[in-house]
C-alpha cells in the first residue's frame, strides 16, 4: 500500500502547487530571481478556470509531495499530431523525501489519461537530467532537432 493519495489540484492548493514548481525550477538550474508567482498564479488561474490545464497531486497526510502539469495547446495539424493538441507536461516534482517511490511515475500515468482525454495527439517535455529515465521508461523519444528562440 502506498502512503499517499491522489487527487487534482485547485485553487486552494496555488501556494503550494506554485511554492513547488519554483522550487523544481531552481533544482533544474534556474538562476534568475524574477519573481514568476504572480505569473504563475494568472496562468493556472485562468487555465484551470477554461479547462486547458490538468494536474494531479500525491497528497500524504496534509501535505503535498508530489505535482504534475499538462498544458494542452493547439496548433495547425500536422502529420504526427493530426489533432494539432499537444500536450506540455511541467510542474513534475517529487519532494526530496519522497523520491523513488513510483510516485512520479503513478502522477505521470494519471495526467497522461487526461492528455488523451482531452485529445492531444502528443505529449512533449523538456526532460530534466533527472527525468529523463522516467521519461524514456514510459515511452517518450527524444527528438533532438528541438530548438527555441528567447525573446
Amino acid at each position: 500500500m502506498r502512503g499517499y493519495t491522489l487527487r487534482r489540484l485547485t485553487e486552494n492548493d496555488l501556494d503550494t502547487f506554485i511554492s513547488m514548481r519554483i522550487t523544481q525550477l531552481r533544482e533544474e538550474g534556474a538562476k534568475d530571481q524574477t519573481d514568476l508567482t504572480p505569473a504563475l498564479r494568472d496562468y493556472y488561474t485562468r487555465h484551470l478556470a477554461d479547462g486547458t490545464f490538468f494536474s494531479w497531486l500525491a497528497v500524504a497526510g496534509q501535505e503535498i509531495i508530489g505535482t504534475s502539469g499538462l498544458s494542452v495547446v493547439e496548433k495547425p495539424p500536422y502529420f504526427g499530431c493530426p489533432s494539432g493538441k499537444i500536450g506540455l507536461l511541467s510542474s513534475m516534482y517529487t519532494h526530496p523525501a519522497h523520491r523513488r517511490k513510483g510516485i512520479a511515475k503513478t502522477l505521470l500515468g494519471k495526467i497522461m489519461e487526461d492528455a488523451r482525454e482531452a485529445g492531444c495527439g502528443t505529449v512533449q517535455i523538456t526532460a530534466s537530467d533527472m527525468g529523463v529515465l522516467l521519461y524514456s521508461d514510459f515511452g517518450f523519444v527524444r527528438n533532438g532537432n528541438f530548438m527555441h528562440y528567447r525573446l
